[in-house]
């Protein structure tokens, strides 16, 4: 593990940053080139420093992980995904590796495979943890028959209107998203308006238990 690798690290939590930071910073070589604590704030980093390695929680406020590591491999394709997260189960990371991410470990095995994971990765290599690897596997050989769920849904939705969603679900109002996004408050009240009719939708409650349900966003 003797190389020069370069990380953004991405996590809305300090004292988790800072225990990761740790564990990254002891590899010879290994240089934390930037932390973010937003998924906007991730994306911004990444076009900018193009980091080897982008460590990415889900959880994030303004922009979820998801988003952001589709927006950074579209704006920095060399940098490679590497989610690091609590959630397990199967939707999540099936959606992760739609995003763009090329790795996955739960945060409970940190210590255990961060280190082989990022190595993996600056190379090129997926890295996934074992459970998470026999997870794909049992889900590739039972074939995936399931209709609706977060794969579908997500494609009900443009990346514009997924940051749109995001942003409603975090309580901006039409001209915060506006303003967040750079378009006029009437565009964001037209995306407002062509997501509820999209999804089928009636009220803010409904688009927030939706997305919930459907991991658009975290709660």
């Amino acid at each position: 593990m003797l190389r020069n690798v370069r990380i953004l690290l991405v996590d809305d939590h300090d004292v988790v940053r800072q225990g990761l930071r740790g564990l990254l910073t002891a590899q010879p070589g290994w240089e934390i080139v930037g932390e973010a604590s937003t998924g906007r704030q991730a994306v911004h980093l990444a076009r900018e420093l193009h980091p080897d390695v982008v460590i990415m929680d889900i959880t994030l406020p303004e922009l979820n992980g998801f988003e952001a590591s589709r927006q950074i491999r579209k704006s920095s394709p060399e940098s490679e995904v590497l989610v690091v997260t609590m959630h397990d189960s199967e939707s999540v990371v099936r959606e992760a590796l739609d995003a763009g991410a090329r790795g996955y470990i739960v945060k409970t095995d940190a210590v255990r495979h961060l280190a082989g994971a990022v190595d993996a990765l600056s190379k090129h290599t997926p890295f996934f943890a074992s459970a998470i690897a026999q997870m794909l596997l049992e889900e590739y050989l039972r074939g995936d028959q399931r209709h609706g769920g977060v794969r579908a849904i997500g494609k009900r939705l443009t990346p514009r209107e997924r940051e749109i969603v995001q942003l409603l679900v975090d309580g901006k109002s039409n001209k915060e998203v506006a303003a967040a996004l750079g378009i006029s408050t009437r565009t964001a009240e037209k995306h407002r308006a062509n997501i509820m009719q999209r999804l089928g939708l009636h009220s803010m409650s409904e688009l927030v238990r939706f997305a919930i349900r459907n991991r658009l966003v975290q709660p």
